[in-house]
Order: C-alpha cells, then structure tokens, then sequence
C-alpha cells in the first residue's frame, strides 16, 4: 500500500452542534458547503479549493464510531491503493477494522483505530475512477 496524500477529516457531533461547526467553518474559516453523497445520516460537506476537507456527520445515539468526552473529532482519512493487500496486512497484525463504501462513488473505506484510539480511515478508489 502507498499512501497518496490527505483526504479529509471529519467531525462528528450532535445536530445542533453540527449546525453550529458549519457555521463556524463557512463564516470564520471561509470554508464552502457543497455537495454531499446521500449517505443515511445526516451531514455537511465543506470545501477548500473545490475539494471536500471538512465533513461533519450527525452522531446517532448508541453509534458504533460516535465519539465520547468534549471532542468532536472523528477520524482522519487518506487516499490510498492497493485495497487487498492492505486488507490482508491489517488481518495478519490483527486490527480489526469496518469495511464501507461510499454511495453512488464506488469508494471503499476501512475504518480502524490507532493506538490511542482515534479513528483512521483508508480510502480506496475504484481502479477505472480518475484519482
């Protein structure tokens, strides 16, 4: 597996402070709300520079990922290749990890934590999609 670069990161909260996050971000960060791929939950899509950084996610009661304490933060998450074998190598190390795609993309996520506990996520494009 070759990492590829940055992604995005995402914030995870309750609606209300969802709402008051995106607010922050458009209005004090000059981030931009754009499209978002029709997920179940609910959420938000920020851009910089056309590309989607910032994405905050509705946290559901008794949500497997949701986060506890006074943070918000969720995960980190990177491009990468070579899906397979990096499903293999996180089985031989033993970390578990959730498998995801992203609707009407075609990308699939893997989701684990690090040793502190912060969720990663790996995010693998389809081989015909451009990267």
């Amino acid at each position: 597996m070759a990492v590829l670069g940055f992604s995005h990161y995402n914030l995870r909260a309750p609606r209300p402070m969802l709402d008051r996050l995106r607010d922050f971000y458009v209005e004090v960060v000059g981030l931009q709300a754009g499209p978002r791929p029709p997920f179940r939950s609910f959420g938000y899509w920020l851009y910089a520079g056309g590309e989607p950084v910032l994405h905050l996610s509705e946290a559901a009661p008794g949500e497997s990922r949701a986060c506890t304490g006074s943070t918000t933060f969720d995960h980190a998450a990177f491009r990468c290749s070579d899906l397979g074998e990096t499903e293999s190598r996180l089985a031989a190390l033993g970390i578990a990890f959730e498998r995801a795609e992203v609707p009407t993309t075609g990308i699939v996520q893997l989701f684990f934590s690090d040793p502190a506990g912060n969720g990663v996520e790996l995010g693998f494009v389809p081989a015909s999609s451009p990267q």
